[in-house]
């Protein structure tokens, strides 16, 4: 009997214990704090304990906190499983930067008296961060990154404007589907081409052409033409030049007496 009575009041003593364990640690972690994880694992561990716990109290008013907080557990797990969801679609919107960078060629441009423009065509752009689209000015030059469009990151870099321009007065504005680049100029004058490059390609090649003598400005013409053209363009020069060569061979030849 005495025995007896020793076990019901260790069972009472563990009881206790396990209760006072389970309360401090619901203290620690709220229910209203989001449980992702690890915690997850512990919100079932107490679902467990609780239930043992239940089956084993005598006490009305232990009976009923028990429950209650069993249930509160079990919401708990329920309104787990959609803030996981949401938590990993948040993960699965987050853009991918990529390595791949792609350099810009084609563009167009034109000019007023204070600004020469430049339109960069980029498909779904407008649709980017702003943070994602940065354009840098220096007195003679401007550099566009844009990154993370469809996965890829794009770059165009222009030095040695033909002229300066106004750094901090120039900008750059998004379109559908365009970015247009605005260089504010130092000078209200007209811009021939962008860069200095190009100014001086177009003079070398005025210069190649400009010659008295017709037949060495053709010679010239042709030689470019063969140097920069394809397969079937050399083939055609190389014809036509046989075929002159012979001809002027026959017209120089004596006529028969």
């Amino acid at each position: 009997m005495r025995e007896a009575r020793q076990n019901r009041r260790e069972s009472s003593r563990g009881e206790s214990l396990r209760l006072r364990q389970l309360l401090t640690r619901n203290r620690s972690s709220p229910s209203c704090k989001p449980v992702l994880g690890a915690d997850m694992e512990e919100l079932q561990k107490d679902l467990e304990e609780v239930k043992e716990l239940l089956k084993m109290t005598t006490r009305k008013r232990v009976h009923d906190f028990l429950l209650a907080e069993k249930n509160k557990i079990e919401r708990e797990i329920k309104n787990w499983q959609p803030l996981k969801l949401k938590a990993e679609g948040s993960e699965e919107e987050k853009p991918t930067v990529t390595g791949y960078t792609v350099k810009i060629n084609n563009y167009a441009w034109d000019q007023s008296d204070k600004f020469v423009k430049i339109y960069v065509t980029l498909s779904g752009v407008q649709h980017l961060p702003a943070e994602n689209i940065q354009v840098h000015f220096t007195e003679s030059s401007f550099h566009l990154l844009v990154k993370n469009l469809n996965n890829k990151n794009y770059t165009m870099t222009f030095n040695n404007l033909l002229k300066p321009i106004l750094a901090k007065s120039s900008s750059w504005k998004i379109k559908t589907d365009m970015i247009l680049i605005l260089c504010k100029k130092q000078q209200e004058e007209k811009w021939e081409c962008l860069t200095q490059v190009e100014k001086e390609t177009k003079e070398k090649e005025k210069a190649s052409y400009d010659t008295s003598d017709p037949s060495e400005g053709l010679m010239n013409l042709l030689k470019k033409m063969y140097a920069e053209g394809d397969d079937e363009m050399k083939r055609t020069i190389n014809k036509a030049w046989v075929e002159s060569r012979e001809k002027q061979s026959k017209d120089d030849l004596p006529l028969d007496i």
